[in-house]
Formats: structure tokens, C-alpha cells, sequence
């Protein structure tokens, strides 16, 4: 009993230390919470695209906190990412259960992670908000290439496409479009950070506290805030947006002397939603045949113009039309009545594979009323855990679906068809988040893009996220898009990102409307990848200047002024001491004090777990 009460009376007396050690860090966790919230909520069904500024501003201020190591930066930014991807990916545990879909935030969620452990590494840099800017490009970049050839959804710049930056797309791609949003987060954040430090400790008489931010050497709190180059940059990412703006307006609908083509979409419907949407029979594809043949209705009607082609979704026959004759003759009747050329998806058996591991594309074929089957598009980027299974026989040992992922391969080619002499680009489905699809199709002569889906096994959700990333395209390339889905939402984007029309979800109907064909290429079409790697190298190279600032090389002692004296008597000039160290004062400690190691070493201030506080601890002044 005598115990227990020591016990307790030893807790409780440790209560106001314990209080003190988590208060800040309740409070910077918190802002990591509400920062992914906020950024979950700029992209689709939301569309806050402002959200995404202080969703940044309030990551920055965590990540540049005395207190936040690298490890404690690296768990941040694992629950900042957390919080956004759970909400934004829940259409994939409707239909497969919770596991993928938490498994799959988790993994997304690394990279923020990443992220924020070398933004602690360079935030003692002068201009920290354009080093942690690059930064996340990089990590963006990671994400969209690694593992499995990357996972692009939740690129900042894809909940941008309502916004007013959205035409910086047409001058680096998606790629700047997320640095020029979290640029403006960060510097808001120095910005406030400087003239709060500036004004609540005139004269350095300012106390160290476990929330302040880091210092570079050599400055005094009485020197004004330095908000020149923060500013500057909101500025410049202010500026190209007004510059860029007339010129993306100017391509929208009805503007430039490109010749017009009248197209239709037609969305079919399933018979049912779900992972067993493809069992019926040419249930899917008597539903696009159908719709198409009262669109042809119409036309002799005279309530709805001559198309000049058709453009059918993703997977739209349900079974393959090269080897069953009947699905054949069921698209040339349509094709006839409609008297235009109607691109179908199906899957195909690639011809030679082995029963018993057969393999498949996933096809976009050019129909002709005369001829039947003409130019095709193999889908060149299948999805993982979807369309193939990587590791088949050690993700068959952890769940049952994983024999319902299909084994397709990826075909070869430019991502162009010619339907009814037009060159149109294809990027089927999930190959349109990724940038290097539609960019391949457009240098190669795609003066009008479609983006043929499938969105049977999703919801609506998805489907809405996936039309943001054909907006971002239009405006990117400066090309008209075309979104044709099984269940929708099909929809028509002018090159401006303006939605021209659109069907509404789980509903058989059709699009018929004239476009222009675009030939210019945009300055992101060439030059997006150039500045993407310019980026990669950048975010390289500050990495490693952090670290060295940081002191995590190891660095030559220097010699003492005796030893100098020495050098001096054998004919060798002795080396100048530091800046700001005598003759006399002790050579600096090897390893610095400022950041500390990724492993950990000592904390910050007293409240945050005993650490001694550094020489530079205190307001940090390297935005300028």
C-alpha cells in the first residue's frame, strides 16, 4: 500500500512536466490533422481548391518548429498524409473491403512522409519555402513512378482544375502547378512566422519556446521580418497566373480558326455495379448498341447533328468482336445506322499466349461502317492489382480477390488512331493521371483527346476525380477532351478546363456536339518533363546542401592558432579562424547544433524532453 502511494504521488508530481511535454506536441499535431483534411478537401466531390494553401502553411509550420526533429518530421508527415488519403480513396474499399484501401493510404502516405523528414533537413536554408516546394515535387514525382509504375492520384495540382492557378498548367503541366500552390502555402507561413517573431520579441529579449521556429546564425530578432522573398514568390506564382489566363481563355469554346468536327459519346450502362459488372453476356454491349442506334434516331430526325464519329467507353463489348462473329455484326449495324465510324473498347487475347496463363489487352478499335476493324489503341499503362497482379503467387496466400485480377499486358504505340481522318489520342481510363500518356499522344499529332473509362467497379466519386484530371489535360495540352464512360460521368472539356456538357451517373445516354481539332503544343507539352527532372536534381542537390549545413558530415577540425604557428615556421601560411571565433576559442564541435540527425539525438527545449537548447535555437529567419 506504502508502494502504490509512492507510485501515485511520484506520477502526480510528474503530471505538470508530462502536461507541458505534450501540450506542443498535441498542438503540431493537430495542424498536421487539419492540414490533410484541408487538402483532401480541394479536390473532388469538394472542390475547395483554396484549401490546398493553408493545408500547406500549416504542414509548414510543424515541419519548421525547433522541436520537430527529423524523426518527429517524418511521423508528421505520415499522418498529414494519412488524413488525406483515407478520405480521398475510399472507392477502393467499396467493393474489395477496408484492408486495400487502408493498405494503399498507408503507402501513399510514406511519401508526405518522406517529404517532411527532408524538409527538416533543409528548413535552416535560406529561402526554406522554395527548397520544401521542390521537395514536394519530387516526392509527387516518387509517387507517381514507384512501386509498380507509381500511383499519380493526389497530385495537389489535380484538385486545382476550379481554381484560378489552374492555367500555370499550360506552362509546366501538373508539375508546376503543385509546386506554384505549395510555394504560396510555405511562403505564407514564413511570411506570418517573421512578422509574429518580429513583433512579439523586439530587441532579442524573446524567450526560447519549445514552438519556435530555427535560426540561422548570426541574426538578432531586432532586424525586421524578412518576408522579401516569400513575398516575392506568392507574387510570381500570381503573376504567371494572370499572364497565362488570356491565352488559356482564348482556346475555350468557340475561339481560334481550327477547323470544328461534330462528335458523339455514348454511355451504355451496365447491367449491374461491381467486380461482376462483366459476367452478363453482351448485356454491356447491347446497352451501347442500343443508345447508339437512338442516337442515329435522332439524327434522321433532325434533333441532333450528323456525328462524324462515335466514341464508345472502355470495355463497351463485353466480349471480343475480332472472334465472335455475332458482337461483330452487332457494331457494323450500329456503325451503319449511325453512318459514322464508332470507336469500341473490348479485351483482346493476345494471339500465342499459353492456355493455361493466357494474357489480354485492353483495346480501343476503330470501327467503319464498310470495313470493320481499323486502327487500334493497346492500353500501354494497366493498372496494378486490377488489370495484373504483380507477385500473383504471394498475394494469392494473403486474399481471395486476388484471382480476380485480370492478367492483361501493356500494348505498344503512340496512343493515336485515325477515325474518320481525324487524329485523335487515346488515354484509356487510368492512363490519363499519368502526364507522359496524353503528352506522348499530342507530340505525335493528337489534335483531339478521348478518354475512354470504365468506372463500372467504382462510384461516383472516382468518377468525378478521374473528370478532374481530363480538365487538367485539356488545359495542359490545349486540346478538347473527350470522357466517355460505361456508367459515366462522359462528359466534354474545352481547352480552357470548362465542362461543355455532361451525363449524369448510372444513366444510359449520349453527347453529340461539335469541337475543334487543336494543333499548337504548349510550352508544358515540350518542356514539362525538362523541368520536372530540373527539379529532381534541384531537390538532390539542396538535400545535400542541408545536410552539410546541418553538420551531418564530418567535417576536418581546424587547427589551433599554435598549430598555425607552426604551419607558419615550416613555410605553410596558417588558416583563418572561423567567422565570429577568436584565435583563441575552441574549434566548432563536429556534427554542428542545429538540426538534429535523422536518428534521433537530442530533443529541443526543456519541455519538450530535457534537450539544452542550441546557440541558434529560436525564430528562424532563412526566408531571405
Amino acid at each position: 500500500m506504502r508502494v502504490a502511494t509512492a507510485v501515485g504521488a511520484a506520477v502526480v508530481a510528474r503530471l505538470p512536466r508530462l502536461g507541458a511535454a505534450l501540450l506542443p506536441r498535441l498542438a503540431r499535431l493537430a495542424c498536421v490533422v487539419a492540414g490533410g483534411l484541408l487538402l483532401y478537401a480541394s479536390f473532388p466531390t469538394r472542390n475547395w481548391w483554396w484549401a490546398a494553401v493553408p493545408a500547406a502553411a500549416l504542414l509548414g509550420w510543424v515541419l519548421t518548429r525547433a522541436a520537430t526533429t527529423a524523426i518527429g518530421g517524418l511521423g508528421y508527415g505520415f499522418v498529414f498524409g494519412l488524413v488525406f488519403y483515407l478520405p480521398l480513396l475510399p472507392w477502393v474499399g467499396s467493393l474489395v473491403g477496408p484492408v486495400p484501401w487502408v493498405v494503399l493510404a498507408m503507402l501513399c502516405a510514406a511519401f508526405p512522409a518522406a517529404f517532411s523528414l527532408f524538409a527538416v533537413v533543409v528548413r535552416g536554408l535560406p529561402g526554406w519555402p522554395l527548397w520544401f516546394a521542390v521537395l514536394w515535387a519530387a516526392q509527387e514525382w516518387a509517387k507517381s513512378t514507384f512501386p509498380f509504375g507509381g500511383f499519380p492520384w493526389g497530385v495537389v495540382a489535380y484538385g486545382q482544375t476550379h481554381g484560378p492557378f489552374l492555367p500555370l498548367a499550360q506552362l509546366g503541366g501538373s508539375t508546376l502547378l503543385s509546386v506554384a500552390v505549395m510555394l504560396i502555402g510555405f511562403s505564407g507561413t514564413a511570411i506570418a512566422l517573421e512578422i509574429a517573431a518580429w513583433w512579439h520579441g523586439p530587441g532579442g529579449q524573446r524567450t526560447a519556446e519549445p514552438d519556435a521556429a530555427v535560426d540561422p546564425p548570426g541574426h538578432t530578432d531586432s532586424a525586421p521580418p524578412a518576408v522579401v522573398l516569400p513575398g516575392i514568390c506568392i507574387c510570381l506564382v500570381l503573376l504567371a497566373s494572370v499572364i497565362v489566363w488570356p491565352q488559356v481563355r482564348h482556346a475555350g469554346t468557340g475561339s481560334g480558326g481550327e477547323p470544328p468536327v461534330t462528335i458523339a459519346v455514348v454511355q451504355g450502362n451496365v447491367p449491374r455495379l461491381g467486380l461482376g459488372f462483366n459476367d452478363q453476356r453482351r448485356a454491356v454491349l447491347d446497352n451501347h448498341v442500343r443508345e447508339t442506334l437512338r442516337l442515329a434516331e435522332d439524327v434522321r430526325a433532325g434533333t441532333a447533328p450528323q456525328p462524324q464519329f462515335v466514341i464508345w467507353p472502355e470495355d463497351s463489348s463485353d466480349i471480343d468482336p475480332l472472334v465472335n462473329t455475332d458482337a461483330a455484326l452487332e457494331i457494323s449495324q450500329a456503325a451503319v445506322t449511325v453512318g459514322a465510324p464508332i470507336l469500341i473498347g473490348s479485351v483482346l487475347a493476345v494471339p500465342g499466349s499459353p492456355p493455361d496463363d493466357p494474357r489480354f489487352t485492353n483495346t480501343m478499335i476503330v470501327w467503319n461502317p464498310s470495313t470493320g476493324p481499323a486502327d487500334r489503341h493497346d492500353k500501354q499503362i494497366v493498372q496494378p492489382f486490377g488489370e495484373y497482379l504483380p507477385m500473383r503467387s504471394f498475394f494469392r496466400h494473403l486474399s481471395g480477390y486476388a484471382d480476380r485480377a485480370g492478367n492483361m499486358v501493356p500494348g505498344a504505340g503512340n496512343g493515336v488512331v485515325h477515325i474518320a481522318g481525324v487524329p485523335l489520342g487515346v488515354a484509356t481510363c487510368w492512363e490519363v493521371i499519368f502526364d507522359r500518356a496524353p503528352r506522348k499522344a499530342v507530340l505525335d499529332g493528337a489534335q483531339l483527346l478521348a478518354v475512354p473509362a470504365n468506372n463500372a467497379t467504382f462510384n461516383q466519386t472516382m468518377s468525378e476525380q478521374q473528370l478532374a484530371f481530363a480538365r487538367l489535360r485539356a488545359v495542359e495540352h490545349d486540346r478538347y477532351v473527350v470522357v466517355a464512360g460505361t456508367t459515366g460521368i462522359s462528359a466534354v472539356i474545352a481547352p480552357d478546363g470548362a465542362e461543355l456538357v455532361s451525363t449524369d451517373f448510372f444513366q444510359p445516354a449520349y453527347l453529340d456536339i461539335a469541337v475543334r481539332l487543336k494543333t499548337r503544343l504548349t510550352p508544358a507539352t515540350r518542356w514539362a518533363p525538362v523541368l520536372q527532372w530540373v527539379l529532381l536534381v534541384v531537390a538532390g542537390a539542396v538535400v545535400l546542401v542541408g545536410m552539410r549545413h546541418n553538420g551531418w558530415f564530418a567535417r576536418p577540425v581546424r587547427l589551433r592558432s599554435t598549430a598555425g604557428d607552426e604551419a607558419s615556421s615550416a613555410g605553410t601560411p596558417p588558416r583563418d579562424p572561423p567567422p565570429g571565433q577568436g584565435p583563441s576559442d575552441p574549434p566548432p564541435a563536429e556534427g554542428g547544433d542545429r538540426t538534429p540527425p535523422p536518428g534521433g539525438g537530442e530533443d529541443s527545449p526543456l519541455p519538450e524532453g530535457g534537450r539544452r537548447p542550441s546557440r541558434h535555437s529560436g525564430r528562424h529567419r532563412g526566408a531571405t
